[in-house]
C-alpha cells in the first residue's frame, strides 16, 4: 500500500510515526514551547531522531474553544519553518484548513495537506478541494469534525447517534466531494492513492464516542481508506485515567496508539515519538514472531 505525496511514495505496508510540531502559543499540550523558528526546528530535529517517519507543521490550534488565527499570522508562523524543514529528506505535511495557507505550503514544496474540516471549506472564493485537486499529486489527510473548533465540544454529537456510522457516512460524503473536483492541468496521480481518513478523536465527539470509534475502527477502513490515528495526549485519555495535566498522558497515548495499530491504523499521529517508537518496535517483533 502506497500513500502517494508530493515527493515520496510512502510505503504503509509498516506502520509510520507522524511527529506532531506545533507552531502555536496556545495547543492544548505544548502550546508556545516550539512557537519560534529556531526552537521548532530544535524539536524537529529531535522528532527525527526519535523516529518520527513524517513530521507535522501547525500553526494554528485546533484545540477546543481555540479562537482563529489570521491568515498572515499562521503564514508568518509556518513558512519559516516549513522551508528548513523541507531540507531534511522526511515528508513534511502541513496541519492547515484555510485553502491560502494550503497553496503557499504546496509553493514550498509540502508533502501533504492535513485538514481538520476535510476540505469542504472556502475562503476569499478559494476553494480548499480546488487547491489539492489542481495540485494533483501532494498526500492528503482527511479528517471528521463535528463542528468546529469554538463550538465542537460544547455541542458534540448526540449520545444516542452511532457515531461510527455517522463518522463513516461522513468521511464518505467528504470524498465524494473532493472527487467531483476537476483536476489541475499538472495532476498525476489518483485521489485515491494520495488519501488518509482521521476519525477526529476529540473533535465533537463524546469520550464514550471516541472510545466506540477506535473499537470499532475497523469499520471505518471498509471505506478502502488507510487511515491516521491522532490519540496523542487527548482529553479522553485524562478522562478515563484522571490525568488532568496533558503532558502526564504519555503512557495512555502509546496505549491508544497500539490499540489503533491494531485495528488497522497506518499512520499515528504522536507527540511522544521516541516512547511510541519504543511501543512500536515491540509491536513489530511480536508480528514477526506470530509470522513463523
Amino acid at each position: 500500500m502506497i500513500w502517494q505525496t508530493t515527493r515520496f511514495k510512502i510505503d504503509l505496508t509498516q506502520p509510520k510515526l507522524m511527529g506532531i510540531v506545533n507552531l502555536t502559543p496556545d495547543s492544548f499540550s505544548d502550546g508556545g514551547q516550539f512557537d519560534s523558528t529556531f526552537s521548532a526546528l530544535k524539536h524537529v530535529e529531535q522528532l527525527i531522531k526519535d523516529g518520527a517517519d513524517i513530521l507535522d507543521l501547525g500553526a494554528e490550534s485546533s484545540r477546543p474553544g481555540a479562537p482563529p488565527v489570521s491568515l498572515e499570522d499562521e503564514l508568518a508562523r509556518l513558512i519559516p519553518v516549513l522551508k528548513e524543514a523541507l531540507k531534511l529528506g522526511v515528508p513534511i505535511s502541513v496541519d492547515t484548513y484555510k485553502p491560502q495557507v494550503m497553496q503557499a505550503a504546496l509553493d514550498e514544496g509540502a508533502d501533504i495537506i492535513n485538514d481538520i474540516w476535510g476540505f469542504r471549506r472556502a475562503d476569499a472564493g478559494v476553494k480548499a478541494a480546488q487547491v489539492v485537486m489542481d495540485h494533483g499529486r501532494c498526500g492528503l489527510v482527511m479528517m471528521h469534525m463535528h463542528r468546529d473548533p469554538q463550538t465542537m465540544q460544547l455541542d458534540p454529537l448526540p449520545e444516542s447517534e452511532d457515531v461510527v456510522a455517522r463518522v463513516r457516512n461522513d468521511l464518505l460524503s467528504f470524498y465524494e466531494h473532493l472527487a467531483q473536483i476537476p483536476y489541475g492541468e499538472k495532476a498525476s496521480f489518483d485521489l485515491k492513492t494520495r488519501l488518509l481518513i482521521d476519525p477526529g478523536i476529540g473533535f465533537g465527539k463524546t469520550v464514550a464516542q471516541n472510545f466506540s470509534l477506535l473499537a470499532r475502527q475497523r469499520e471505518l477502513l471498509e471505506l478502502g481508506f488507510p487511515l491516521l490515528a491522532g490519540w496523542s495526549r487527548k482529553s479522553s485519555l485524562g478522562a478515563v485515567t484522571g490525568l488532568q495535566d496533558a503532558k502526564d498522558r504519555v503512557i495512555p497515548s502509546v496505549a491508544a496508539a497500539l490499540l489503533a495499530l491494531e485495528r488497522g491504523a497506518s499512520v499515528l499521529r504522536v507527540h511522544d515519538v521516541r516512547e511510541t517508537a519504543q511501543a512500536l518496535a515491540v509491536w513489530q517483533a511480536t508480528c514477526k514472531q506470530d509470522a513463523f
